[in-house]
């Protein structure tokens, strides 16, 4: 899994990318591009990589999140005088993070999804999505994914629903990892409600447990 970066310095990685999929992805998907929905371009770029896939025979790996240089983006675009690539409000990335959900489960034989997210609403689509088209919770081209340590509650859930269920690890040296948390931390404010929620959870099957024994 090929993670995103700024703007400036992504199409060459998408070209890498790419390029490897070429090489490796004729069979399944080994290698993954990651695209962030909270970019203006994003969506349609997914479509452009998947005509490219399909017309050369490979399959496209693409892994969904949102995004978490917004404010980087727009200060750079400021500085430099370009349009900020990045989508004009929250509601506008929802949108196009749920319709590339919707796309990519409508090419599923061509391309390999995982959905890298921590919003309730984005996983509950996706699972409705499944159903409605008739995929099967275990096809290979479809996974779900959190970071470990947050919103296992969605993670443990899907699994025992049994769903592809991947969690991130995040390791290396502490100067190298704490940047990358707090980009995390950045992006997934949306979440800071379901914390509460997935707490209470947390205390509800404590008790649960201590009564079993």
């Amino acid at each position: 899994m090929i993670d995103a970066e700024e703007s400036w310095i992504q199409n060459t990685i998408d070209r890498l990318a790419l390029d490897m999929m070429r090489l490796f992805n004729k069979e399944k998907a080994i290698v993954y591009n990651t695209y962030q929905l909270y970019r203006r371009d994003k969506l349609q770029s997914l479509k452009d990589d998947h005509a490219v896939a399909t017309k050369e025979g490979f399959i496209l790996g693409a892994k969904l999140v949102r995004g978490a240089y917004m404010e980087k983006e727009r200060k750079r675009a400021v500085e430099k005088g370009y349009t900020s690539p990045i989508q004009p409000d929250k509601l506008s990335a929802d949108k196009d993070y749920d319709a590339a959900l919707d796309y990519c489960t409508s090419n599923i034989d061509t391309i390999a999804l995982v959905a890298g997210t921590h919003n309730e609403e984005s996983c509950r689509l996706l699972a409705e999505l499944l159903d409605k088209k008739g995929i099967d919770h275990k096809n290979p081209h479809v996974y779900f994914s959190q970071l470990l340590g947050m919103s296992d509650n969605l993670s443990f859930n899907l699994a025992n629903a049994n769903y592809n269920v991947a969690k991130y690890v995040p390791y290396g040296p502490i100067k190298a990892v704490l940047p990358y948390l707090f980009r995390r931390a950045q992006e997934n404010t949306a979440i800071a409600g379901q914390m509460s929620r997935e707490l209470s959870l947390i205390v509800k099957e404590v008790k649960r447990r201590r009564l079993i024994k």
